[in-house]
């Protein structure tokens, strides 16, 4: 099995348990890997509001963004699932917004994992927005 990233997916399944989901249930943890070395690790907060709640891997770049980077190479994510989950399509738009190329490792609780660029999840993130449009 593939090891490189299992430090990246041990931060996000410690990320998992501090997970605020009293409404689903559905707890997620992420943790991005920056290109200084850098790891931020996240996890979904819930809301009775549904539109509020954030997702973990926001969380986590949000959190390193805080932090001053703005490089990131790879992102984890880890559910209880059957199989290994993929971000959002508001959570791809944010990831694509700093790393269009970002390597997305999705990985489950059992440890099964699955390896994808997020190019390949969203393959034209700006087309269509602000390209046809005059700012003064």
């Amino acid at each position: 099995m593939d090891t490189q990233f299992d430090d990246l997916i041990q931060s996000a399944l410690n990320g998992r348990l501090q997970a605020y989901a009293p409404y689903s249930k559905f707890a997620v943890g992420a943790a991005v890997q920056c290109k200084s070395g850098a790891v931020f690790a996240g996890s979904n907060i819930e809301n009775i509001s549904y539109g509020l709640t954030i997702c973990a891997e926001r969380i986590a770049t949000g959190s390193a963004i805080a932090a001053g980077e703005r490089e990131f190479l790879a992102i984890a994510l880890v559910a209880d699932t059957i199989e290994p989950i993929v971000p959002c399509g508001a959570c791809r738009q944010f990831l694509a917004e700093f790393s269009p190329d970002l390597i997305i490792v999705s990985a489950t609780v059992a440890g099964e994992r699955k390896i994808e660029k997020l190019s390949h999840l969203l393959p034209e993130p700006t087309r269509g927005i602000l390209k046809n449009v005059h700012i003064p």
